[in-house]
């Protein structure tokens, strides 16, 4: 009864709300690689793995000389159609079927100014341009800067995928690249190990 007086009168604005709150729920979906590597990470989800995949698209399309915004949104959207599909790993998909076109034409249906987004989700997924080729290298970066965090925590299973390089052949752009080369060459402590600390308070 409550939802049915809510959405009633159906506005643009009503709408956006709506798909915020959906977009909220991607802090409480947990990445489903958990079960093939084994690893207990609450931190780590979809909207955590969105997060960088953003900041990377944006450091990569500035070095790539592509159009940033276009990166930055496709990052921000791509993996927010899991809101209704759940996220499935490299064994769930051999045998799942996920309808995200029709996702995403239900979450993007009512939503004010909606063409240039539902344009840059289709454009994302088709993999042909030049920022939707970035935009897919981030996320691929991302897994393998994971990998590297869990390998370092003793995870076995992350070490034999580091090895296995399936991640690293994937990315297609030459600044993509050799930032990988550069990650799988570092530990996740640098950002602070060295220089970063002092065991004396500033005044």
């Amino acid at each position: 009864m409550l939802e049915c007086l809510e959405m009633a009168k159906i506005t643009p604005l009503k709408q956006l709300a709506s798909f915020l709150f959906e977009v909220g729920t991607l802090r409480k979906i947990t990445r489903s690689h958990r079960q093939t590597l084994m690893v207990e990470d609450a931190s780590d989800s979809i909207a955590s793995h969105s997060f960088r995949v953003t900041i990377i698209g944006l450091l990569l399309a500035r070095q790539e000389k592509a159009d940033v915004n276009k990166v930055v949104t496709m990052c921000l959207l791509h993996d927010v159609p899991e809101a209704r599909s759940g996220d499935q790993n490299w064994v769930h998909k051999k045998y799942v079927k996920v309808f995200e076109e029709e996702i995403i034409a239900d979450q993007l249906e009512n939503l004010p100014n909606n063409k240039d987004i539902k344009d840059l989700v289709e454009e994302y997924e088709k993999r042909q341009t030049k920022e939707a080729i970035i935009a897919k290298d981030a996320d691929l970066i991302d897994q393998v800067l994971l990998l590297k965090e869990y390998e370092m925590m003793g995870n076995k299973e992350a070490a034999r995928w580091l090895s296995g390089k399936h991640h690293v052949q994937m990315v297609k752009t030459s600044t993509g690249k050799k930032l990988v080369a550069q990650i799988c060459k570092l530990t996740p402590s640098v950002w602070w190990y060295k220089g970063g600390w002092t065991e004396k308070r500033r005044k």
